[in-house]
């Protein structure tokens, strides 16, 4: 009896080996790669140079996507992106590469940014799935923290997502991790892209010994790069009406856009009044109150009215909406009132515009930019043009963002769930993974990584099309432009009120005050009405201006004089932004 019974426990141990070891080449096998696969390897990594990574590196990080995609080989999945050349890039190559690396079949839509929200507030509203993925600015963080509507992705790679994130990411990487990040530092989006809006100045005219005399004549100071507006607009004054014609062609001092629609929502809440320095000191954004007026008390929004603490209808809101309109009026081409920001970007490589304070980092995209022999650039192609920050106004002070920066995000709604989340997830960090990262970076000037920034790859001559664009990056200086923050409580809903009162502004319907007055009442009025799941608005009662502006943390109060122009030698400045990155990477 006993030897039948340990004849039995023999056979049962026996069996267990065998199953477990028939359970271990199984899962060895499923890990395994096809030939396939590792020939689409080799193959894209040819395409995806230069590279931050050795080629043995992509090798690693490829295969990685490989293998852990094994369990979801053959799923198909839908993202979207606003039409950009980086997004482009995505949709026409990046899916294709992650197809036949991975299995996993992706069409990536691309929109119009106005469009994408839409369809993203639908599929938060109804929980009936779109797309798997979104890319989407994380200027809609605040929204999404509120209504509880992403997948908390820092929660996600420690827990269900853990086998499906890349082991190479590199979250400490990012140029700007804080953007996608609620108030105790969750990442809920992490970007995809991002872009400044810069100062460009032609770089051969403001260096041209014959104006540079003119303008110290006049103005009494040295023609360069405008420090603040008072400085701004003399320049766009000496272009426009002094020097008026170069070769019997008008030359502008100033290039904006005006037309009555989405986009000149965004012209605005786009940081255009933390550039007049309406609101609080605080990076990445002001606090209490941040640069679309709105302030916050312990994370709940309590008004943007003057009147209940915020700055949306202050003296410097209503400055930087009369600086706007009278710019746009006076120094500007007359059809400027009259575009939207999809014809800005090609206009300045014309050769009509001396300088403009709105200039999209990704429009230099645009061939003019880098085409030897255009009105901007040489006969090798180097750029007679130049980036550098954006002036900023006389109520502007150290210790406040200055200007704007996007970030076209990786953003998984919550109703993604199961497979359809890890394939998101993972499409979502193949388009953003060292592997591609600086050649995307290449094809539409929107970095997001430092180890791309500080690539081998880089010279004085590769270096040379961007116009100082990577120089901007590399210095603390891109720290003080960024994206909208926390306090918006919902953005689509509250942005698209900017653009109905700025228009007024621009046709002459209403004062800038007015305009101002209107729409911070407006925000105020719908902020009131929401309920959210999380920090919902609870609004300040109504006091008296002069209470507020009494307050320590309050809006400020009217300045009538206008602020001492200054300006500086750009190649100075960007001799200074080298030391100071050298430092910061010490």
């Amino acid at each position: 009896m006993k030897n039948r019974s340990k004849f039995i426990l023999f056979v049962l141990v026996a069996f267990c080996g065998l199953a477990l070891t028939l359970s271990f080449f199984s899962a060895a096998r499923a890990q395994d790669i096809s030939p396939a696969q590792k020939a689409a390897i080799e193959n894209w990594i040819n395409s995806f140079q230069p590279s931050s990574l050795s080629k043995d590196d992509q090798v690693k990080e490829l295969t990685w996507f490989a293998k852990a995609a094994a369990p979801l080989k053959g799923m198909k999945i839908k993202s979207v992106a606003e039409n950009i050349q980086t997004h482009s890039y995505e949709a026409e190559v990046l899916a294709k590469a992650f197809k036949e690396i991975t299995g996993i079949d992706v069409t990536h839509d691309i929109i119009g940014e106005g469009e994408l929200i839409q369809r993203l507030q639908t599929q938060i509203a109804t929980k009936k799935k779109i797309y798997d993925l979104y890319i989407t600015d994380s200027d809609l963080k605040g929204t999404h923290m509120r209504k509880k509507s992403l997948v908390t992705l820092s929660d996600y790679m420690k827990g269900e997502g853990k086998a499906y994130t890349d082991p190479y990411l590199g979250l400490d990487d990012w140029l700007n991790l804080e953007f996608g990040q609620d108030y105790d530092g969750n990442q809920l989006q992490i970007a995809d892209q991002t872009f400044p809006i810069l100062y460009w100045f032609r770089y051969d005219l403001f260096t041209n010994p014959k104006y540079k005399e003119m303008f110290k004549a006049k103005y009494g100071y040295e023609l360069g790069v405008p420090v603040n507006w008072a400085a701004y607009e003399d320049i766009a004054n000496f272009w426009t009406n002094d020097v008026k014609q170069i070769d019997g062609k008008p030359i502008w001092g100033h290039l904006d856009y005006g037309k009555k629609g989405a986009s000149l929502g965004w012209r605005f809440s786009d940081a255009w009044l933390s550039l007049a320095g309406c609101t609080s000191p605080g990076l990445p954004n002001g606090l209490p109150s941040d640069e679309w007026g709105i302030r916050v008390e312990k994370r709940i929004p309590v008004g943007s009215m003057v009147e209940r603490g915020g700055m949306a209808n202050s003296p410097a809101a209503v400055y930087a909406l009369s600086k706007y309109v009278e710019w746009l009026k006076k120094y500007a081409p007359p059809y400027a009132a009259g575009i939207e920001w999809s014809e800005v970007g090609p206009i300045p490589g014309n050769g009509e515009i001396a300088q403009t304070i709105y200039f999209c980092g990704t429009f230099i995209s645009y061939p003019n930019y880098s085409t030897p022999g255009s009105p901007v650039c040489d006969k090798d192609g180097n750029p007679l043009w130049r980036l550098a920050p954006q002036p900023y106004g006389k109520y502007w002070k150290p210790g406040m963002k200055v200007g704007y920066q996007d970030a076209g995000s990786t953003s998984i709604t919550a109703d993604v769930t199961g497979k359809d989340r890890a394939a998101a997830w993972l499409w979502g960090q193949f388009m953003v993974c060292k592997s591609v990262s600086l050649k995307k970076l290449i094809v539409g000037n929107t970095p997001i990584r430092k180890s791309d920034l500080y690539s081998s790859y880089w010279t004085p001559e590769t270096e040379k099309r961007y116009g100082g664009l990577l120089e901007f990056y590399r210095a603390p200086v891109h720290k003080l432009f960024t994206d909208t923050g926390l306090n918006v409580p919902d953005y689509p809903l509250l942005q698209e009120q900017w653009w109905h009162f700025v228009s007024m502004a621009v046709t002459g319907e209403m004062t800038p005050q007015q305009a101002m007055d209107g729409l911070a009442k407006k925000q105020d009025e719908l902020m009131g009405k929401l309920k959210l799941p999380l920090y919902s608005p609870k609004l300040n009662p109504l006091k008296d201006k002069e209470y507020w502006f009494n307050q320590p943390d309050g809006p400020a109060r009217e300045m009538k004089d206008r602020e001492k122009p200054e300006t500086m030698d750009y190649d100075l400045m960007v001799k200074q932004w080298k030391e100071e990155a050298a430092k910061e990477k010490k």
